[in-house]
């Protein structure tokens, strides 16, 4: 069993510190503040190992450091493709009939969403989709009978009310 109050007082003790060393490296604290969370979740995973180390805070500093740089290696590489192969193409933003669509589906219980979305958008049989949703055939048959009834009600009363 890990020394939970050994590795307690290591943490608090050093974090301040990790945290403007890592800042310093990465000029960014967000970034500065996942890569010393990593660390200390790395040290913790192996904290009988670590904790028996002369200096246990070198090891998490190392940790940290490589961590930062190799996310800092991985942004540049994403950098230099981008380069490489130019912009993306814009992908247009959705049509009104979609926005009404998902506002209409907001407003129907979960388990009709839940069903329609499985059956609809994820292409899913009857029998799958109440297998996963831990239901009976017949209750999900029902969740997507009332459901496509709901949507298509919403979706009149948006009709109208564009008119």
């Amino acid at each position: 069993m890990p020394d939970v109050d050994g590795f307690d007082e290591f943490y608090r003790s050093s974090r301040q510190r990790m945290l403007g060393f890592v800042y310093v490296l990465t000029g960014n604290l967000a970034e500065a503040q996942d890569a010393v969370q990593e660390a200390y979740i790395r040290a913790w995973q192996r904290w009988s190992t670590v904790s028996g180390y002369d200096d246990p805070e070198a090891w998490v500093r190392v940790v940290a450091s490589r961590i930062a740089v190799s996310r800092w290696r991985s942004l540049r590489s994403r950098a230099r493709a981008y380069l490489r192969h130019g912009v993306q193409e814009s992908v247009p933003g959705p049509g009104t009939d979609t926005v009404e669509v998902v506002a209409a589906l907001r407003r129907l219980p979960e388990e009709q969403r839940t069903a329609l979305a499985m059956y609809y958008l994820l292409g899913m049989p009857v029998a799958e989709v109440a297998r996963e949703t831990e239901a009976p055939v017949g209750t999900v048959k029902a969740r997507l009978s009332r459901g496509r009834a709901a949507l298509a009600g919403l979706l009149a009363v948006a009709d109208l009310e564009e008119a």
